[in-house]
């Protein structure tokens, strides 16, 4: 995956390594490997921003993006808030969730975010190793950040339902994890998250919203096609993605 041109001066700075392979959180048959970029410190908003242009995410303060030795299943995707147009499903889901209250919280560690994030993770990822964090392990993933980082709580009635890791970019929000009440039937906790962060961007004047990666082959990942219209960059090339089957 090529970086783009406006990137390669700041990109100058930083140095890039491959990990080595390890199992594939979403293609449970194939191994994974991983580009980091280094050194963090040197990764700051406008470098960020260029990053997750070509490709990039970020989970504390590690820079990556895959790098398979045989395997091109994951696509970087966005949206262009300004075009999307919900389908009917998520407008329900965007009605159904009216009434949640959203506020900007400290980054840092609260007791009832991270109970509802086990509950989670036990719920939707068993057997993941995400389902089984300590403290500190939850705090380097989600509370660790060198650029501009909002989280953002959903709540209930008083009760927390919801929780949203968001970055801001220069050209965008990138959505960097959620959270949500597994236990509440007929929810669309996850629908909604990515409508109301695309109402963000739109509300500060950006024209993007990205999501990581699309992953066709992966119930888990499928789902974003699912927001139109989308943009994957292929090719180091952000260009539309067709509608879904």
């Amino acid at each position: 995956m090529a970086l783009p041109d406006d990137a390669e001066l700041p990109f100058s700075l930083l140095q890039f390594y491959a990990t080595s392979p390890y199992p594939c959180s979403y293609l449970p048959d194939r191994q994974a490997r991983s580009q980091v970029a280094t050194p963090a410190h040197l990764i700051g908003p406008e470098i960020y921003s260029s990053l997750v242009r070509a490709g990039f995410r970020r989970s504390g303060i590690f820079t990556y993006r895959p790098h398979c030795d045989s395997c091109r299943a994951c696509t970087p995707v966005r949206l262009p808030v300004e075009a999307l147009k919900p389908n009917r499903s998520q407008r329900r889901a965007w009605k159904k969730h009216a009434n949640l209250q959203a506020r900007e919280m400290p980054l840092i560690f609260n007791d009832a975010h991270y109970a509802l994030y086990n509950r989670y993770q036990r719920t939707r990822h068993p057997g993941g190793g995400m389902d089984e964090d300590s403290h500190e392990q939850y705090a380097q993933f989600l509370l660790q950040s060198r650029v501009d980082t909002r989280l953002i709580e959903f709540s209930e009635a008083g009760i927390v339902r919801m929780v949203s890791l968001i970055d801001v970019l220069d050209d965008g929000l990138s959505s960097v994890y959620t959270f949500y009440d597994p236990d509440i039937h007929g929810a669309s906790f996850g629908a909604y998250n990515i409508l109301w962060q695309a109402q963000q961007c739109r509300a500060i004047g950006l024209p993007y919203l990205y999501l990581g990666y699309w992953i066709g082959e992966s119930r888990k990942m499928a789902y974003k096609k699912d927001f139109q219209p989308i943009e994957g960059l292929i090719d180091g090339e952000w260009q539309r993605l067709t509608d879904p089957a």
